[in-house]
């Protein structure tokens, strides 16, 4: 099972985790990916100390770097930078998130690049894109992501500080759009026979995560209200608290709709002609009292008593809240694919799975993370093997 991208040649020069996440997911997909570290490794290595705990593993760097083959090259030399362009010389797809300046720098620039390989698609990560006062700045997601892109705002409730970021999550999210752009640009050059640029950043990609707000704004002058659960104004689509204390959300989107069958599941049909909460805008009205009501009933029984009540309504929608522990135990996330078995020696790691899957040229990995420089002597021999040739 090599996956659709089988043959296909990546060189990725990723740092940390948006660059290596993008690599992950095409070798996962089944490019040979050639990651290229400098002597002192990618820093995302680190990670394992960072999480401390004495962690003989590095969960957040296997995630990213599966699959890969891992080649120390110092490019701040000569001879570094001379296996680099070899590399680059007749690879489909070059990928980083180094920043603009230091890869020209470095002379990996993509004039420069494309210039030994026109066939290249080049793949590249910014923090807050090629132009513009910050264009070379540095960038973590937390920063353009998740804090400039306004996600952070928009998940702060009135009176609250911030929310902060889970762990690489604008940059998994970046890594998979970078992804998807660069097996679009192998379509184009299928067509045209040559390469291109291919850009995207973390700023880019946080505004699109929160493009409803935006494009709200935009085109209306007005901002979507931060909603607060005691007084949402569409009681349908909040959380509620069982008597167990396990959170679930419900997701009555659609007012006329899922209405009746909300005030089926907490035996209240008489809302349904109560003037207070017969209509949407009479509900929103009342929001307060309802929900308060709302909060009453579903105290009086626990999650699992709720969810066979609410099975029996095919109109009612509705999620548990759940913890990281709850999704692992989750039957239906093992059953949607949710996890993958990553080769290991004579053994193998269960891993979570990146979230595309091709039915008829379907992929699995193929290792785990390599060790720095593991893949060195192997590359460069066939580096020398093709001179020779």
């Amino acid at each position: 099972m090599a996956g659709p991208l089988e043959g296909t040649k990546v060189v990725e020069l990723g740092v940390w985790v948006a660059g290596p996440a993008a690599g992950g997911i095409l070798a996962d997909w089944g490019a040979d990916v050639v990651k290229i570290e400098p002597p002192a490794g990618d820093p995302g290595r680190t990670f394992a100390r960072i999480l401390g705990g004495g962690l003989d593993t590095n969960p957040p760097f296997e995630m990213d770097n599966r699959s890969k083959r891992s080649v120390v090259l110092d490019l701040t030399g000569a001879h570094g930078r001379g296996a680099a362009f070899e590399l680059l010389s007749d690879a489909d797809v070059f990928l980083t998130n180094v920043r603009p300046g230091a890869l020209h720098r470095l002379g990996l620039d993509y004039q420069t690049v494309s210039a030994v390989n026109p066939r290249l698609v080049y793949g590249l990560i910014t923090g807050y894109g090629l132009a513009g006062p910050d264009a070379d700045r540095a960038a973590y997601d937390v920063a353009a992501y998740w804090a400039r892109a306004g996600l952070a705002h928009l998940l702060t409730r009135p009176g609250d500080t911030p929310p902060f970021q889970r762990g690489g999550m604008g940059d998994h999210t970046v890594g998979m759009t970078l992804a998807a752009g660069i097996c679009a640009a192998l379509i184009a050059r299928g067509r045209t026979g040559t390469g291109q640029l291919v850009t995207t950043s973390l700023y880019r990609q946080g505004a699109y995560t929160v493009s409803f707000d935006l494009n709200t704004f935009l085109l209306t002058g007005q901002s979507i209200a931060i909603g607060q659960r005691e007084s949402m104004g569409n009681p349908c689509m909040n959380n509620y608290l069982a008597g167990d204390g396990r959170r679930f959300w419900i997701v009555g989107l659609e007012g006329e709709r899922h209405w009746p069958s909300l005030c089926r599941v907490v035996g209240r049909p008489e809302w349904l002609s109560d003037p207070r909460f017969a209509r949407p805008r009479a509900r929103a009205a009342n929001a307060a009292e309802l929900i308060a009501e709302l909060d009453e009933i579903f105290s009086t029984k626990s999650l699992a008593e709720w969810a066979e009540i609410f099975a029996r309504e095919p109109d009612f929608f509705w999620s548990p809240i759940n913890t990281i522990e709850d999704v692992v135990a989750d039957d239906q996330f093992h059953a949607a694919g949710g996890l993958v078995n990553v080769p290991d020696g004579a053994a193998g790691v269960s891993m979570v799975a990146t979230p595309v899957d091709f039915h008829g040229t379907p992929w699995a990995p193929r290792r785990t993370a390599p060790s720095l420089g593991e893949h060195t002597d192997e590359v460069l021999a066939e580096l020398q093997s093709s001179r020779d040739t």
